[in-house]
């Protein structure tokens, strides 16, 4: 299948976020005095709203979830934000995909000006027609997030459209966008069976060489 339109999840598919991440998943358990959490735990946190994740591991209540992302995305954003690694061999296939002429954005539940600074930090804004992030108050979805790629992008022919992400919440929100998805495995989730089995339908890469293969050859 040949893409016109593209669709990048940014941690764990464009950029190795998880050094920031974990020291600042770090910090706000020990300003809030929670027990520690095991590394694979702490690796789930990367991709769904900041906010769930502290919900779902220590069941806290409305007020506490919200102190907790408020202590996160502070010191996120002070001190740990650009504490990132592009993934060896991203730049060369997004060369290669201008140079097809695919249209590109990055849709990522991370907040929108924290992901914005990043890009553009690692230069990757200069590949990318449109990129999108979460709202402070985590009211849009991953398909929100999306689907206002797809406006931007001016879409017209959805087949011809595609998510690539690292987790199956980018899975499930390409599903609700009407769109394809392609999972890799070189980020942050597809670490098990039971979540490859749930994208079995969907085409996954190990690693970035495979991801830009496939697309030069369709």
């Amino acid at each position: 299948m040949s893409y016109k339109y593209v669709i990048f999840d940014l941690d764990g598919t464009l950029l190795d976020t998880s050094v920031g991440i974990f020291k600042s998943i770090d910090y706000t358990i020990c300003e809030l005095g929670l027990s520690n959490l095991p590394q694979n735990i702490k690796e789930s946190f990367i991709g769904p709203p900041i906010y769930d994740s502290f919900r779902k591991y220590y069941q806290l209540d409305t007020e506490k979830c919200r102190q907790a992302t408020e202590i996160f995305r502070n010191i996120y954003k002070d001190k740990f934000l650009l504490e990132a690694i592009p993934y060896e061999g991203i730049f060369e296939m997004l060369t290669e995909l201008k140079q097809q002429n695919s249209k590109m954005a990055v849709a990522t539940n991370k907040r929108h000006d924290y992901a914005t600074k990043l890009l553009k930090f690692f230069e990757f804004d200069k590949y990318f027609d449109f990129m999108f992030g979460s709202d402070p108050d985590n009211r849009l979805k991953k398909s929100d997030i999306i689907c206002e790629c797809l406006h931007k992008l001016m879409v017209d022919k959805f087949n011809e459209s595609v998510m690539i992400g690292d987790t199956l919440h980018d899975y499930y929100g390409a599903c609700e966008a009407g769109i394809d998805f392609i999972g890799v495995k070189y980020g942050f989730g597809f670490k098990n069976d039971e979540d490859l089995e749930k994208v079995k339908t969907c085409r996954v890469c190990k690693d970035i060489k495979e991801l830009s293969s496939y697309f030069l050859n369709n």
